[in-house]
């Protein structure tokens, strides 16, 4: 089984990868952000330990954590991130692990993991590639503006905080520039996928 890491830049274009690769391509696709989520609810295994550093407080009355609320203090207390990053990183990267030998074990002939910080969390370590999803910065806008409604204030902030396409094409095994529209990412995908499989 081939392991492809999927990242790049908010609004670059990452989802429409993955769904090209699962629906085209027949890839179980694993997203870190999801299992992040599913780490931290009620009998997940970061449950009990995101409660305790953050106080019941966040516990809403359905017993699940409000992400909501951890995400404000996250934002305002830089050392409550890297705690919570302490305790979600290492278990979503097991839980994803153990999922890639699930896939493998059933003879899925692709897997594809997409994470914002594959490269900051050294997922190579798990991936045969890493692919990076670039898209000029005007257009990773103008989706944002469009698909999730937030103001460019917002979208420049978020994209500043991230890392640079120059990171990625410095990095990354293979780039897809995003510029066009999904029949030019679907022809990037299967000329290199014609390679790799």
């Amino acid at each position: 089984m081939k392991v492809i890491g999927i990242t790049g830049g908010i609004g670059a274009g990452k989802s429409t990868v993955l769904q090209i690769l699962k629906e085209e391509w027949d890839a179980c696709v694993i997203e870190a952000d999801k299992v992040g989520h599913q780490v931290m609810e009620p009998g997940g295994c970061c449950y009990d330990e995101v409660i305790r550093l953050f106080g019941t407080g966040i516990i809403k009355n359905d017993k699940t954590i409000d992400r909501k609320r951890v995400s404000d203090v996250v934002f305002q207390e830089a050392g409550k991130r890297e705690a919570l990053n302490e305790v979600i990183h290492p278990a979503v990267k097991k839980e994803i692990r153990a999922r890639l030998r699930q896939e493998k074990e059933r003879g899925r002939k692709l897997s594809v993991v997409e994470a914002a910080l594959l490269l900051e969390d050294h997922y190579e370590e798990i991936c045969d590639e890493i692919w990076a999803v670039c898209t000029d910065k005007e257009i990773r806008i103008r989706r944002l503006m469009e698909s999730r409604g937030y103001s460019r204030e917002k979208c420049e902030s978020i994209m500043a905080a991230q890392q640079t396409d120059e990171y990625y094409l410095e990095r990354a095994d293979f780039v897809i520039s995003n510029n066009g529209g999904p029949e030019f990412i679907r022809q990037a995908v299967a000329e290199r996928l014609s390679r790799v499989l």
